[in-house]
């Protein structure tokens, strides 16, 4: 039975607890009344209405944030103590990614706005919350989909695009409408490539050399990679770009739209089928059925609402970085991290 007293200042200590972590003297643990120490055994709780006895049955609040420290876990659960009744916590750790996360096994106390106070919670604490109950395993086989702009890398490339042609407030403007769900996505490509007629396809090698990716991007496809997973893109953008990143990250697929160029000039048209939300919700089928990968171990993750039938055929739907309807709809939200963070939820 580990216990150790900790002092205010602990509370407050980042340093404090990634001592904690390094030590590895503490896995599971509870922290009251200014002590912080091994849990008691649930199977030692007396059986009623309210309390659960098997830890299979307990669901993950992983918890992540830069300088996470004990006083935030605390804070955390007075917040959410309406919703949910925490047991203990547990350290996570993943070779190659940095820092910690911390998971809180939890039941459910109220199902009422859980979804809204986790929200309130993160941005009040700033901290990533993800819910979860079942989620694929890390060290099996899976795949991974991701949309390609504002995920993969951390623009919209027909904006840049356009921006580049002289069109660039007339495109963003039906991009910022699409992405909120307020368009049909395949009229609102049409009509953002439309604005595109007449330019220079020179333009298309200058913003894809100049692609930012996604802070943790690269790091994630490599670890899953050591895992034996399969990671790909599906996205409504454009394959110039998205065959690149195929490339450069060692993905194993890339799908996406076609721009018609003719005589060095952009035709104003998308050629070939649209990928739109139903197709990338089929390509993820599709992947996992090539790859002879179970769905319990498939993932998506994107930003915005063309994302949410992705989404919704995968295991495990991860907004990131997202709009509030795409939050709201998604199995976790990543709002603020970076993309190898995800580790941290796949390893709880």
């Amino acid at each position: 039975m580990f216990e150790l007293n900790i002092t205010d200042q602990d509370l407050l200590s980042h340093g404090y607890l990634n001592k904690l972590v390094n030590q590895g003297e503490l896995n599971e643990f509870v922290i009251d009344d200014g002590k912080i120490s091994s849990p008691k055994p649930l199977t030692d709780a007396q059986p009623s209405n309210d309390v659960l006895t098997e830890i299979s049955e307990l669901k993950k609040l992983i918890v992540f944030a830069e300088g996470l420290h004990l006083q935030q876990l605390l804070d955390i659960s007075q917040s959410l103590d309406k919703h949910l009744k925490l047991h203990f916590f547990k350290f996570i750790r993943v070779k190659g990614v940095s820092g910690f996360a911390v998971c809180a096994y939890v039941s459910l106390a109220g199902h009422k706005d859980l979804h809204a106070q986790l929200e309130k919670t993160a941005e009040e604490y700033s901290v990533e919350l993800c819910l979860v109950n079942k989620t694929p395993s890390l060290t099996e086989p899976g795949l991974l989909l991701m949309d390609m702009d504002s995920t993969v890398i951390a623009v919209e490339c027909i904006d840049e695009i356009a921006e580049l042609a002289g069109v660039g407030e007339q495109v963003s403007a039906v991009t910022a409408q699409a992405m909120h769900g307020k368009l049909d996505f395949a009229d609102s490509l049409r009509t953002r490539v439309a604005c595109l007629a007449g330019a220079n396809s020179d333009i298309l090698h200058q913003v894809r050399n100049a692609l930012p990716l996604m802070p943790g991007v690269a790091n994630l496809v490599c670890i899953l990679k050591q895992y034996q997973w399969k990671v790909a893109i599906a996205s409504g953008g454009f394959s110039y770009f998205a065959d690149y990143l195929r490339d450069r990250l060692d993905l194993d697929a890339a799908v996406a739209n076609g721009l018609a160029i003719e005589g060095g000039r952009l035709t104003g048209k998308v050629h070939g089928d649209i990928v739109d939300a139903k197709v990338k919700a089929q390509t993820i089928v599709d992947l996992a059925e090539k790859w002879l990968i179970p769905g319990h171990q498939t993932i998506a993750m994107g930003d915005g609402a063309n994302d949410l039938l992705m989404m919704n055929a995968a295991a495990l739907g991860v907004a990131l970085h997202a709009k509030p309807i795409v939050r709201q709809q998604a199995d976790i939200a990543i709002r603020w991290s970076s993309l190898d963070s995800l580790l941290w939820v796949l390893a709880a």
